[in-house]
């Protein structure tokens, strides 16, 4: 990481003299934690099983923090908590259990950790035990898919994030929870069927008359004809796709979230929508051809998702759904930034998928606050919250102004530089107007985040609801909305540490300029 922007004073507060302790499998306790506290909420009842949950989330957080910042700031490099062992060899068919920390990962790592523990701190501690066993089940799946170097454990934990999420919807969820969670396994199990043709494409031609390796790096080692790569890279790509998602694939998402638990839809449009980016960015582009042949492709349906999600926000009235459709057009902006294929545009893709991941988790906390406080979540019918919840009105305000891209936020720095990415692109193709399209996407999102904000905060106080018994947020949901908030400013104002971070995540797609 660039330090050169950071005073000396500043660095030395932060360098220490120790590293971690060798022969520790590091990474593998980012699994184990959260398995064994998915196993143990089961065994204690309703009231503990949210204490016993947040300790094992707790320590996830700190490892996940910790194996980051010690090599970076004490002795050693991330390289050294590379974990490598073959799990089967037999038949010229050779899996193995790797799992690797780098640049491209530690941003969904540190934020899986993190947020995980925080909606485990923001959920009812009256929520039943399996409620809290199906976030750490989650939370096992994300941090699998985020750091296997393995195409069968990598298949293996993509698919495992799918089955707690399944469960959350369909017993914790909203009156169409059966619908919504049917709909999300249907869609993602369909697109892992595909993405899977696309996985034993790759590694089945890659081994051909030789060992069928379904390591990262022995796949990467293979050459492809460009032809082979185009059809393989569309089978990957949809299979990414529709986890992301884009249109016209995007259907599932509005329902799921609408329908799933607070908790739920946090996680879900936080880490597991950018499972699909990342999955783009570390698998896909490593076929150059591939890459090459569907960039036209790329861009234009992230065009589509950016003005797309945007446009049907406008129309919505549920509070929670507008929030779903604004993530279609956000990872539309995502999608855009890799299509450019260049090694600023995945920089600030990675960049803008923490930064969204922290703003969504923000929004859809608030809008189960007031689901929750207020008995409704659509937007005609409430008004003039910000007298009777100002701390809430505050909260919302941050979130709102961060999504629509306000100077000083996180999310300003991170789509500046996808516009940047973008211009910079079109400006070499002879096409500057296509940037009209994520103008228009950017000036209906300012305008649907402030016509919600007017209607819900402000104005007249409602009369279409009973507001008399309606409550500020409380303590514990402002300890963790504060968190987010404050890490929404501070990225927004010194984003330098972030942007290190993607544009070293740019450096492992090693064929992009």
């Amino acid at each position: 990481m660039d330090t050169t922007w950071m005073p000396e004073w500043f660095l030395g507060l932060f360098r220490w003299s120790f590293s971690l302790p060798e022969g520790v499998p590091w990474l593998t306790l980012l699994l184990w934690f959260p398995l064994f506290g998915a196993i143990a909420t089961l065994v204690f009842r309703v009231g503990q099983a949210r204490t016993i949950a947040a300790v094992f989330a707790g320590i996830t957080m700190v490892l996940s923090f910790l194996v980051y910042l010690i090599p970076r700031f004490g002795e050693g490099s991330m390289a050294d908590l590379t974990e490598s062992y073959v799990w089967l060899d037999v038949l010229n068919v050779k899996i193995s259990y790797i799992l690797v920390l780098d640049e491209l990962s530690i941003l969904m790592v540190a934020l899986t950790g993190l947020l995980v523990f925080l909606v485990t701190i923001f959920a009812d501690k009256n929520k039943p035990s399996s409620f809290f066993a199906l976030i750490l089940a989650m939370e096992v799946g994300l941090m699998g898919v985020y750091l296997a170097q393995d195409f069968f454990m990598f298949f293996i934990f993509w698919e495992v994030t799918l089955i707690p999420m399944y469960f959350m919807i369909a017993n914790f969820g909203g009156p169409r929870r059966h619908y919504a969670s049917m709909k999300f396994l249907i869609y993602t199990h369909i697109a892992s069927m595909v993405m899977l043709i696309g996985i034993f494409a790759l590694v089945f031609q890659a081994g051909a008359g030789g060992t069928i390796d379904f390591s990262f790096a022995a796949v990467a080692a293979a050459s492809f004809t460009p032809a082979f790569q185009t059809l393989v890279f569309g089978l990957l790509f949809f299979g990414f796709a529709v986890k992301m998602p884009v249109v016209p694939f995007h259907t599932w998402l509005p329902d799921a979230h609408v329908e799933a638990p607070t908790e739920g839809s946090v996680l879900l449009a936080a880490v597991m929508l950018k499972m699909g980016s990342y999955g783009i960015i570390r698998i896909c582009l490593e076929l150059e051809a591939g890459a090459q042949a569907w960039q036209t492709v790329m861009i234009v349906v992230g065009l589509i998702a950016i003005v797309y999600g945007a446009y049907a926000c406008i129309a919505q009235k549920d509070l929670k759904k507008m929030i779903a459709y604004s993530s279609i057009s956000h990872m539309g902006m995502v999608m855009l930034s890799i299509a450019v294929l260049t090694k600023a545009g995945i920089a600030f893709a990675v960049f803008q998928m923490f930064a969204h991941g922290l703003i969504s988790a923000a929004l859809f906390m608030v809008a189960g606050i007031v689901g929750h406080n207020a008995g409704t979540r659509e937007i005609p019918l409430l008004g003039g919250l910000a007298k009777r919840m100002p701390k809430y009105a505050g909260f919302v305000m941050v979130a709102f102004l961060a999504s629509l891209g306000l100077p000083g936020l996180i999310g300003f720095a991170a789509e500046f530089g996808i516009i940047y990415s973008f211009y910079v692109y079109l400006e070499s193709t002879g096409m500057i107007w296509a940037i009209l399209f994520v103008l228009l996407g950017l000036m209906l999102t300012a305008g649907y985040y402030m016509w919600a904000m007017q209607r819900t905060l402000f104005g007249r106080e409602t009369t279409k609801i009973d507001v008399e018994h309606v409550h500020d947020v409380n303590r514990t949901e402002t300890a963790v909305l504060t968190v987010i908030c404050l890490l929404i400013v501070l990225f927004g104002i010194i984003p330098g540490p972030i942007v290190d971070i993607a544009h070293g995540a740019a450096e492992v797609v090693s064929w992009i300029l």
